[in-house]
């Protein structure tokens, strides 16, 4: 999967941009067939924001973002916000049936 690092308005260290990458990576094995990833900073003024996409088959796109005094706090929060939503995607049919008595 490739993972695409966009700093909006602002300049982003390599080790930002390595642990980008290295958190999509770690979030899209638990999606299903992950196509691409993208990670966009952006600095307004004092905000610092982060926004992530995660594209997946049939034209699903994932979107979480956060805002924080920092980047890596907004990142680590953006993560967390998408972890959650692949968490609670639909489930394989195995998990939702019941079990037989």
């Amino acid at each position: 999967m490739r993972t695409t690092v966009t700093a909006r308005h602002c300049e982003i260290p390599d080790e930002l941009r390595q642990r980008a990458e290295e958190q999509m990576d770690k979030v899209a094995k638990a999606a299903h067939r992950p196509r691409r990833a993208a990670v966009v900073f952006d600095a307004d003024h004092s905000r610092k924001v982060v926004e992530l996409q995660l594209y997946l088959p049939q034209g699903q796109v994932k979107l979480a973002s956060a805002e924080a005094s920092d980047f890596r706090t907004a990142l680590d929060s953006a993560v967390g916000k998408l972890r959650s939503q692949l968490d609670k995607g639909p489930r394989s049919k195995s998990a939702r049936r019941s079990p037989a008595t």
